[in-house]
């Protein structure tokens, strides 16, 4: 990753991760924490998506282009794999195609990705979830390998 603001988030959620894991013990806390961990990353997937978009439009468009990229990426939340094939497809239809090419090959991404988000909002009403650290481990495993994607695209 080399954006400054994705590897700083990234950072922050690594050393989560490993904080928690030292919870091993307590099953339950570990449990209550995979929520928390499940809010930040998706934070982390709406942050990074509009950040490598917006990037990319600063260094290839006009000023007015920027500002309409940013305008229409201000908004962007609740990051399900529709809303991002969505965004990559405005930007290039290859790079979608791309992107469905390789969740058509790993079909966890996609999993992982949606997952996130539905629980996220569960999170949010209230609502039981059965979220466990290592299933959140794993999802934030597929969340960078789809951030290493779409940067990959935009520094091509």
């Amino acid at each position: 990753m080399s954006n400054k603001e994705i590897l700083s988030y990234k950072r922050q959620l690594d050393y989560l991760f490993k904080e928690i894991s030292n919870l091993d013990t307590d099953l339950e806390m570990q449990s209550h924490w995979a929520r928390y961990l499940c809010i930040r990353v998706s934070g982390f997937l709406e942050v990074a998506v509009s950040t490598i978009y917006k990037n990319y439009a600063k260094d290839k468009a006009a000023p007015f282009v920027v500002n309409y990229v940013n305008k229409q990426l201000s908004g962007f939340q609740n990051p399900n794999m529709e809303k991002i094939l969505n965004i990559t497809r405005a930007f290039s239809v290859d790079w979608a195609k791309e992107i469905e090419l390789e969740l058509g090959t790993n079909s966890e991404i996609k999993d992982s990705i949606d997952s996130i988000v539905k629980i996220r909002n569960k999170i949010a009403h209230g609502d039981n979830v059965g979220i466990t650290y290592s299933r959140m481990q794993s999802y934030y495993k597929s969340t960078l390998k789809l951030i290493k994607l779409l940067e990959e695209q935009c520094n091509r």
